[in-house]
């Protein structure tokens, strides 16, 4: 009965749907969990591993700090966010996750996470029991090589964020990320250049470090200039080396900086 009362107040199982179970073989993000050169016998046992897919409805949290750590879990469809609250009370929002994308790092180390997972929008994830997945690794070079080139792209794709955001003007901002949800999209087969923003104009600011007001200044000047159409989360990105250019400003203005810094 606590259990029940519980789930009311987090939202959390509430908020998760029931689960399926979905074969890693005709899973259309499979080439994100798996190369294609796992044979047979290597993909029936990481599908073993595999508990089942379930879903996160939009808003509803996967887990929260705190949460003992058990396992991974791989975004079949949707989008979910990552973060934590900041000593103001605001959040902060480290990660956007699209499909595709393995989420549950933070628990490794310590065995609890550290930040919560909350869907964007209606989610489905599959969820791989750790133990088993180490075990697994142990036993198929295969699938050890797998999650460490997993592993290096996550770390690969955090500091280039990192760089993208530290000390740069808004609209340098909003266009790294405008090109990077691009170039995932595009990744998944989505209409070059068109895609449906994950996040609201809110939480934008959250991700990159900027008021709303100042996300929704920038969106307009970028539309203003030709570079996007954005109709609501809707976007189309219109003149991509315009976006690129943006980002080559900044690039060219830091070399002259250090430049000036030398001797």
């Amino acid at each position: 009965m606590k259990h029940d009362v519980k789930a009311r107040e987090t939202g959390r199982n509430s908020g998760t749907g029931p689960r399926s179970f979905v074969r890693c073989a005709d899973c259309a993000m499979r080439q994100f969990c798996m190369p294609k050169d796992f044979d047979s016998e290597v993909l029936r046992s990481f599908e073993a591993l595999v508990t089942g897919a379930r879903k996160v409805r939009r808003g509803r949290t996967l887990y929260v700090p705190g949460d003992r750590f058990h396992g991974l879990f791989a975004v079949r469809s949707g989008a979910l966010k990552t973060g934590f609250t900041g000593r103001t009370g605001r959040e902060q929002i480290t990660s956007i996750h699209l499909s595709g994308d393995a989420i549950g790092f933070d628990g490794v180390a310590g065995d609890v996470h550290v930040f919560r997972a909350v869907a964007l929008e209606d989610s489905w994830v599959c969820k791989v029991p750790y133990t088993a997945l180490k075990q697994l690794c142990r036993e198929s070079q295969a699938v050890q090589s797998r999650f460490n080139q997993l592993v290096g792209d996550l770390l690969n794709h955090e500091a280039t964020q990192m760089a993208a955001l530290r000390s740069r003007a808004a609209s340098q901002r909003v266009a790294a990320l405008l090109l990077d949800l691009m170039e995932r999209y595009t990744q998944r087969g989505y209409s070059p250049g068109q895609f449906c923003l994950p996040m609201t104009r809110w939480e934008i600011g959250s991700y990159l470090g900027l008021t709303l007001k100042t996300v929704c200044r920038t969106m307009t000047a970028l539309r203003k200039r030709g570079l996007i159409e954005a109709s609501g989360k809707q976007i189309n990105i219109t003149d991509e080396n315009g976006l690129r250019s943006i980002l080559m400003l900044d690039f060219q203005r830091r070399r002259r900086k250090d430049e000036t810094k030398e001797p």
